[in-house]
C-alpha cells in the first residue's frame, strides 16, 4: 500500500473534469485548488452506521468526528476503487454494496486557515470485517443509528462535526436515503 503523502491528488475544473494532478501535501492549504474527492456513508449489517474522528495529526479538520471514509481517488481510479483502499488503509474494512447517494455534492470549508475545496460523490455502502484503525487517520470510531448520528450532529455534538459530513446527512435525508 502507497503511503498516503505519495498520493496524487485530481485536480479539476468547475465541471469536474480533470485537468491535473498535484502531491497530496501540496493540495490542502489556504488556496486549495478544486479537486475530486468522495465520501462514504458505510453501515454494518444491522443499519449501524460507523462513524470516526479524524486522528489529531491529520492536516485538515483534526480530531473532528465524520463520515466512515473520505479521501481522493488517484489519476484513473473510480470511486468504488479509491472507497476500497481508503476503507482498507485506515479501518482495515472491506466494503459491499456501494451505492450513489449525492452524486454531485460540491463544498468549500476552511479549519484553522486550511481549506477544503472539493467535487465530491457521496456513497452508501455496508462494510465488512472489524474495524482496526490505522492511528495516523483515525482516533476513535462508533456504531450508531441514523437517529442517535444525527442527534450528535445537530443537538449535541454540532461543532465536533465535520461540516461536510453535517450536510451530507441532511442531504441523504432530504433524498429519502436514510437507511
Amino acid at each position: 500500500m502507497a503511503s498516503p503523502t505519495a498520493e496524487l491528488i485530481v485536480l479539476v475544473d468547475e465541471h469536474g473534469t480533470a485537468i491535473g494532478a498535484m502531491p497530496k501535501p501540496l493540495v490542502h492549504h489556504g488556496e486549495t485548488p478544486l479537486h475530486r474527492a468522495f465520501s462514504a456513508y458505510l453501515f454494518d449489517d444491522e443499519g449501524r452506521l460507523l462513524v470516526t474522528r479524524r486522528a489529531e495529526t491529520k492536516a485538515t479538520f483534526p480530531g473532528m468526528w465524520t463520515n466512515t471514509v473520505c479521501g481522493h481517488p488517484a489519476p484513473g481510479e473510480g470511486d468504488a476503487a479509491a472507497i476500497a483502499r481508503r476503507a482498507d488503509y485506515e479501518l482495515g474494512l472491506g466494503v459491499a454494496d456501494l451505492r450513489p447517494a449525492v452524486p454531485s455534492y460540491r463544498y468549500r470549508a476552511e479549519f484553522r486557515g486550511v481549506v477544503e475545496n472539493e467535487i465530491c460523490p457521496v456513497y452508501l455502502g455496508r462494510f465488512t470485517g472489524t474495524p482496526q484503525p490505522d492511528p495516523t487517520e483515525v482516533g476513535a470510531w462508533e456504531l450508531l443509528d441514523w437517529a442517535t448520528f444525527r442527534d450528535r450532529q445537530e443537538a449535541q455534538q454540532h461543532d465536533d462535526w465535520s461540516p461536510w459530513c453535517r450536510e451530507q446527512a441532511r442531504l441523504i435525508e432530504a433524498a429519502g436515503l436514510v437507511p
